[in-house]
C-alpha cells in the first residue's frame, strides 16, 4: 500500500485524510474549495495530493449543495453553519463517497469518517458523524441507519459473521 493513495486500503485512507486538509483549509479561510484545491495541486515543494483525493476534493465541491442539503436533514436540530469545522467536512466528504461512490461500500464510508472524527475533533464527534451519516447512508443506499453498531445478534467474528462455539 502506498501513502499516495494508489494502493487498496491503505492509500484510500490516505487520500481521505489529503481530501479532508484540503476542504477544512477552503472552510476555515473561507475560499472557494477548486483555488484551494489548485494550490496544493500547483504549491513547489509539496506532494501534490493524489488523484483520489482531487477526485473527492472535487465532487464534494460540485456537490456541495446537495451533500449540504443532505446533511441538514440528517442532523437533528443542528444546522450545517452550526457543526464544527471538521466535523461538516467529514460529513461532506463521506456524503460524496455515499452519493457518488457506489463501489466504496457503506461501512467503508461510514467508518473512515468516524474513525477521522475520533482522531481529530471533539470527544462526542464520532457519535456525531455515525448518526448523521448513518442516516445519510440510510437515504442514499437504503443502508440501515446504525450500520457500524453492533446489533443485538452478539459478538461477531473475525469476518462478521456469528462467532463460533469452538467445542
Amino acid at each position: 500500500m502506498s501513502s499516495r493513495g494508489d494502493g487498496p486500503a491503505g492509500g484510500r485512507s490516505a487520500a481521505r485524510r489529503r481530501a479532508l486538509d484540503i476542504l477544512y483549509e477552503a472552510d476555515l479561510l473561507e475560499q472557494p474549495i477548486g483555488e484551494v484545491l489548485e494550490r496544493h495541486l500547483d504549491e513547489p515543494g509539496r506532494d501534490a495530493p493524489d488523484a483520489y483525493a482531487v477526485e473527492l476534493v472535487r465532487g464534494v465541491d460540485r456537490l456541495r449543495a446537495e451533500l449540504d442539503e443532505r446533511i441538514g436533514r440528517a442532523a437533528e436540530n443542528w444546522t450545517i453553519e452550526r457543526m464544527p469545522l471538521l466535523d461538516r467536512n467529514l460529513l461532506r466528504l463521506a456524503g460524496y463517497e455515499l452519493v457518488a461512490r457506489p463501489e466504496v461500500p457503506t461501512a467503508v464510508a461510514l467508518d473512515e469518517a468516524i474513525e477521522l472524527a475520533k482522531l481529530l475533533s471533539t470527544s462526542e464527534s464520532g457519535r456525531f458523524v455515525n448518526g448523521v451519516l448513518g442516516r445519510v447512508a440510510s437515504e442514499v443506499r437504503g443502508a440501515p441507519p446504525a450500520a457500524t453498531e453492533p446489533g443485538p445478534r452478539g459478538p461477531r467474528g473475525p469476518r462478521g459473521g456469528p462467532r463460533r462455539d469452538p467445542h
